[in-house]
Order: structure tokens, then C-alpha cells, then sequence
């Protein structure tokens, strides 16, 4: 592939994976499970020093192992085959789905601001998602050069979003709050970690540079530089707009709301105001939706370049791009479309974790198996962040387990089914190689 990417390409991809339809929808769902301004906040520190501590290992990871692929490469490189296929797979698979949320937020707003779109929302997003695959099948010049373009156009607008709301005082709520009393004991923390569901899918992709490691040109700074880059740009973003919206409306005001943007903005400009907080959604989610159908085939090609999947996935095309991983990839996407937001991004937001533990898993087996290796960065406070990491990810989905009986449980059924379905593909994919090699 082609080693064309710097910095600037990493952090807008990271943006663009990041910052989408989770701070549009999270913040009434969090608001719904913590109806207190000090839990709502805690809920999204919380998301945020995780990120953080995140950012620390996935620094040094993709420093080291430099490839295409995203998490994929770190588990295998330390834990073999099988815990990189895992990895790989449901990172494919979580990817897909979130860009299909994205596309399908994507539909409901172009819905609410054309009238002749209203309704249509799964055409509407299965047309997005073909069209930045597309785009995207061209080169790598080109969807990197609309991934600069709408991630610059997406943090500009929302943090006008932000100036806006700051320079005006709250008005007198004409609506009646939501009385939802606050949660105490058990009942609270089932309800905060529901509510760390919402905020880590809403952080997630911040690591998306990581999936480009093989066509970033200088890897060991580039990748480090990006990831960090992106984890201040999206606490900065998500600081702020959360701000601007209690500044304007009461937690409870906005608790159940899927547009608590909107609410605030009506205060400001009237109904003026709504709209313009939707166009400037539907601008944001573009840049989503490319970032993420980008990072998608990434992972598939990465497997298949490795033997773990059909060698014809590992394919590139003369403008650097995966091209049948690409359209693999938008197939499971439109797959997920049909389905609704909420759901998509509770079953997504353990797999996140599950990969992210892996993540961690592998940085202390690549210490010790290959202590000589050169690292152009080492993860600041290792190994006692790294074991806070990897606590903090296991205590989400053990929690996540207990509290969460109907989405969590299929994120361990898919895992746990992962066994059968490795060792099939893997007996296909070597019967394909060696099919191509004879002829």
C-alpha cells in the first residue's frame, strides 16, 4: 500500500471516526440514566480518562507495529492467530455498524429538514453509505482529500455551535422537566455503566490512525502525535458542546431528548436555530461515515493479507485502495442499516472494549517477547497504566454483563462463536492459496 499519510490525515480521520452520531443521541440517553448535572458530567469523565489512558498504550502500539489493520496486528503479533482474528473480526464487524448508526442518524435528520426525504430513512442511508464507498474506490488521494475537507468543515461548525450558546444567557423553561429522581446503590451504578455504554461508543475511534499504519510515512512520530491530537481535539469538542448545552438547558430538560443540540439551539435562534444545528449534524456525519467505511475494509484487507480470511479481500487496487474489502465491508454496513440506532450502539459498545482489553493484553506480551525492539514511543506510566487500563475494561464489561441482559450477552455469544467460524475460514482461505497458486 501506499505510505502517503501524516499527521493531519490521522487526526481527521480519528475526528471523523470519533465525532458523529454518538454526541448527537448520547446526551439525552445519559441525561435519562444520570438526571443530575454532576453524574451527567461524571459519565463522560469517566469515558474520557479511560480514552486517555487509552491513548497511552495504542501510542506505543502503533509505533511499533506500524501496518494497516488497526488492533488486529497488536493481538496477533502477541497472542497469535486466533486472538487476532477475534479482534479483527468483531473490530470488522463493530465498525460496519457503526458506520450504518451514522448513516442511519444521517437519514433521520436529512428527513427532518427535507420534507420530501421524511420517511425514507434506510434509502436515504444506503445511499450515503454506497456513495462514500465510491469515493472512496477512486484512490486514497481522494477519500483522504474528502476526509480533510468535512473534518475541518465539522469541528468549525460545531465549535460556532458552542460560541453561539455561550454568548447568550439561558431562558426561562417553558417545557416541563423530566422528575426522574437519581439513582442511589446498585440501581445507580447499573445505570452509570448503561450510561459508559452510550459515552464509549460515543468516544470511540479515536485510535483511527492506527488502521492506516502501513501508509503513514513516518509511523514511529506520525501515529503517536495523531493519537494524542485526536484524544485533545475530541475531549476539547465534547467539553464544550456538552457546556453549551447545559449552559442553555437543565439536564433533566433534555433527558430523553435524541437532539439535546437542538433544544439548546432553539433557545438561542428559534426554530432558525434547529435547523442549523441539523445541517451542521449532517455535515459531521459525512465525515463519519468516510472515516469509518475507510477504517472497515482496512481490517478485513489486514486479515486476509495474513492468511485469515479469503486472499482475494487482500487485494489492492492502483489508487492504494482494498477494493473488494471496500465492498465487502459496505455490504455488512447496509446489513446494519436496517436495524435502529440504539440498538447498534449498545451491542457495539462491547466489542469496543472486549478489543481494547486485547489491546492492553498485548502491550504487556510485546514487552516481554520482543524487549530489543525498537520504540520510537513508550507508553507513559507503563505498566501501572496499562493495568489500570486493562482494570477499567474489565470491571465495563463484567458490569456491562450484569446490568445490560439484553445487548451485552449477544456481544459474548458472537465472541464465543468465534472459534468455529476462524477455524472454517482459515481451512478456506488456505484451500483458496493453494487453488491459486496451481493455476
Amino acid at each position: 500500500m501506499i505510505t502517503t499519510l501524516g499527521v493531519g490525515f490521522g487526526i481527521a480521520v480519528a475526528i471523523g471516526n470519533t465525532i458523529g452520531a454518538g454526541i448527537v443521541r448520547a446526551p439525552g440517553v445519559i441525561a435519562t440514566l444520570l438526571p443530575s448535572t454532576r453524574l451527567y458530567f461524571a459519565a463522560w469523565a469517566a469515558g474520557g480518562i479511560y480514552m486517555s489512558l487509552g491513548a497511552l498504550q495504542f501510542a506505543e502500539l502503533g509505533a511499533l507495529l506500524p501496518q494497516s489493520g488497526g488492533q488486529y496486528n497488536f493481538a496477533r503479533a502477541a497472542l497469535g492467530d486466533y486472538a487476532g482474528f477475534i479482534v479483527g473480526w468483531s473490530d470488522w464487524i463493530s465498525t460496519a455498524g457503526s458506520f450504518a448508526a451514522v448513516s442511519i442518524v444521517f437519514g433521520e435528520y436529512t428527513g427532518d429538514l427535507i420534507p420530501a426525504a421524511h420517511g425514507h430513512v434506510r434509502p436515504i442511508s444506503a445511499g450515503v453509505i454506497l456513495l462514500f464507498a465510491l469515493l472512496q474506490w477512486k484512490s486514497m488521494k481522494v477519500g483522504s482529500g474528502v476526509q480533510d475537507l468535512t473534518t475541518l468543515l465539522k469541528a468549525a461548525l460545531f465549535l460556532a455551535v458552542v460560541a453561539v450558546c455561550f454568548l447568550h444567557r439561558a431562558t426561562p423553561v417553558t417545557a416541563v422537566a423530566s422528575r426522574a429522581a437519581v439513582p442511589v446503590g446498585w440501581p445507580l451504578f447499573v445505570a452509570f455503566i448503561v450510561a459508559l455504554q452510550t459515552v464509549i461508543y460515543t468516544y470511540d475511534g479515536w485510535y483511527g490512525v492506527v488502521y492506516f499504519g502501513g501508509e503513514v510515512h513516518n509511523p514511529g512520530r506520525d501515529i503517536p502525535r495523531a493519537i494524542f491530537g485526536t484524544v485533545f481535539s475530541v475531549l476539547a469538542i465534547y467539553f464544550l458542546v456538552n457546556a453549551a448545552i447545559v449552559h442553555l438547558v437543565s439536564v433533566r430538560e433534555f433527558a430523553g431528548s435524541d437532539f439535546a443540540m437542538g433544544i439548546a439551539a432553539r433557545r438561542v435562534l428559534g426554530l432558525a436555530g434547529d435547523n442549523f444545528i441539523r445541517i451542521v449534524v449532517v455535515v459531521g456525519l459525512l465525515s463519519s461515515v468516510n472515516a469509518m467505511e475507510m477504517a472497515t475494509s482496512r481490517a478485513l484487507y489486514a486479515m486476509s493479507r495474513d492468511g485469515l480470511f479469503f486472499p482475494l479481500f487482500a487485494r489492492v487496487n492502483a489508487g492504494g485502495i482494498p477494493g473488494p474489502s471496500l465492498w465487502l465491508s459496505t455490504v455488512v454496513g447496509l446489513c446494519f442499516a436496517m436495524f435502529s440506532f440504539e440498538r447498534v450502539a449498545a451491542i457495539l459498545a462491547s466489542f469496543f472494549v472486549a478489543d481494547y482489553a486485547l489491546s492492553f493484553v498485548s502491550l504487556f506480551v510485546l514487552r516481554r517477547r520482543m524487549p530489543a525492539s525498537t520504540r520510537p514511543h513508550r507508553a507513559w506510566g507503563y505498566p501501572w497504566t496499562t493495568s489500570l487500563a486493562l482494570a477499567a475494561s474489565i470491571v465495563f464489561l463484567v458490569g456491562a454483563l450484569a446490568s445490560d441482559r439484553e445487548n451485552t450477552p449477544l456481544t459474548f455469544l458472537v465472541l464465543a462463536a468465534s472459534y468455529p467460524v476462524y477455524r472454517s475460514l482459515k481451512w478456506a482461505s488456505r484451500r483458496s492459496a493453494a487453488r491459486a497458486a496451481l493455476s
